[in-house]
This record gives structure tokens, C-alpha cells and sequence, in this order.
């Protein structure tokens, strides 16, 4: 993105009433998790991966939920730290009226690099907590990887005996109704709208910048690869988000 159009985002952004962000796994890619459908992603290396993120097989399937927990045990996702486009991110936050982040991440990142939590939609939920899909019990999930590094190769709840899963919401599962209608909602009053390191293909979340566009928002995509959206955004870029929201923020 040139100097030009980074001063004319940045005014836009100082001008904007209420701006929306989405953010998905591209942005997360800078800190060293892979995504998924990208060139190098975990599913297009290995499409039988993506059966772990899938609720049909993980429930019916013992042998999937074995390699789902040796998946979460030598994740790099543990290790990562916020980059600089999530920090730029909240840094936007204290400067212009960043109203809701919605995220299809699931790391943890945006609140570690100091977005404000009740800004923050976790669309997709989140991997550090583990949940029961019988009774609903929820607890850390460091607790249960402990259990499975110790050898239990499919944890079960201690309340019910059912099966666990992490506390994220798998394809086939439905997302939480609140969030997707806080989310919806806030992307209704948007004038800005921005679409970071996301496919947006994977939906309902990819039809964020559809309600957004409709009630009139500029939309603004930063992603490596295409998106069904090109073609509407007032402005798009696929430079990486750590080189490009550190300079955009400063200008705002």
C-alpha cells in the first residue's frame, strides 16, 4: 500500500464514528501459528488434518480425538507471543473509536497484546479452555493436556464421563448465538470495517463485511491471498500486517 493511501486509511480511521475489525489466522501467522488454507497451511499440507477440526468425526471417532490431543500437546500456538500488528491493533484501540474486534482466532493474542477484553468477540471461542460436549463442564485446558501428557490419550470429563474437547468451535458445531449477534450487530453500525488476514469464506463471520457494506461502511481488506470481497473494499492490500498496521496506526 502506498504512502498515499495509507494517509487516506489513516484519515478515514480518524474520522470513522465506529470502526469494526475482524481478524482471522493471518494475522496470527506473524507470531509463528500456522493457518490453515493458506499456501503453506496445516490443511492444505495435510487435508486429513482438518477432520480434528471437524464435530462429526471428533465425536464418532476415537482415533481422531487421539491425534486432535497430540495436536494441541506440540502446538506452537503455547509459545506465541503477540506480534506487531496486534499491538498496533490496540494501540488503534486508544486512538479512534475501535468499537468491536471480532476474531475467528482462537490464541488468545489480541488480549495479550492489550485489546480491551469487552471489545474482543471470540467468534470461534477459545483454545485455552476445555469443555464437556455432555454436561457443559468447562476448566483450563493446560489442567487436561497435563492429563494427556501423563497418558490419557482421550481425556474424559471427571463429572460426566463425556467427551472433551477444546472450549473452540469445531466445523458441524454451532457458533454461541450471543456472539454472533453482538457481532452482527456491531457490524450493522459500522462506517469502517476491517478485514484482516482473513479468507472470509468461512462463514457466518464472512458475512460480517456483507452486513457491513449494506448499511453503507467502507470496507478495508488486508490479506495475502484473494477474497470474495476484493471487488467492493475501498481499499485492499496484501502487504504483511506487522509492516503495514504498525505505519497505519502511527498516521491515525
Amino acid at each position: 500500500m502506498t504512502d498515499s493511501s495509507l494517509t487516506t486509511l489513516a484519515g478515514w480511521l480518524r474520522d470513522a464514528r465506529q470502526i469494526v475489525i475482524l481478524t482471522g489466522a493471518g494475522i496470527s501467522t506473524e507470531s509463528g501459528i500456522p493457518d490453515f488454507r493458506g499456501p503453506q497451511g496445516l490443511w492444505t499440507k495435510n487435508p486429513g488434518a482438518e477432520k480434528t477440526a471437524t464435530l462429526q468425526h471428533y465425536v464418532s471417532d476415537t482415533e481422531v480425538r487421539k491425534q486432535a490431543w497430540r495436536n494441541r500437546i506440540t502446538s506452537g500456538m503455547w509459545d506465541a507471543d503477540p506480534n506487531t500488528g496486534h499491538l498496533a491493533i490496540a494501540e488503534l484501540e486508544r486512538r479512534a473509536a475501535v468499537h468491536t474486534l471480532v476474531t475467528q482466532n482462537v490464541d488468545g493474542l489480541h488480549q495479550r497484546a492489550g485489546t480491551s477484553p469487552e471489545k474482543i468477540v471470540e467468534i470461534h471461542g477459545n483454545v485455552h479452555e476445555v469443555k464437556c460436549l455432555r454436561c457443559d463442564w468447562r476448566g483450563p485446558m493446560e489442567e487436561t493436556l497435563d492429563r494427556v501428557r501423563n497418558g490419557e490419550e482421550d481425556p474424559c470429563c471427571f463429572e460426566c464421563g463425556g467427551i472433551l474437547k477444546s472450549a473452540t468451535i469445531s466445523f458441524g458445531e454451532n457458533l454461541v448465538p450471543a456472539d454472533l449477534e453482538r457481532a452482527q450487530r456491531a457490524s450493522a453500525g459500522a462506517d469502517v470495517f476491517l478485514a484482516l488476514g482473513t479468507s472470509l469464506t468461512v462463514w457466518p463471520a464472512a458475512g460480517l463485511p456483507e452486513i457491513a457494506l449494506g448499511n453503507g461502511a467502507r470496507l478495508v481488506i488486508v490479506n495475502a491471498q484473494e477474497t470474495p470481497f476484493d471487488d467492493y473494499a475501498s481499499a485492499r492490500s496484501n502487504d504483511q500486517l506487522g509492516d503495514l498496521l504498525p505505519k497505519l496506526v502511527e498516521l491515525v
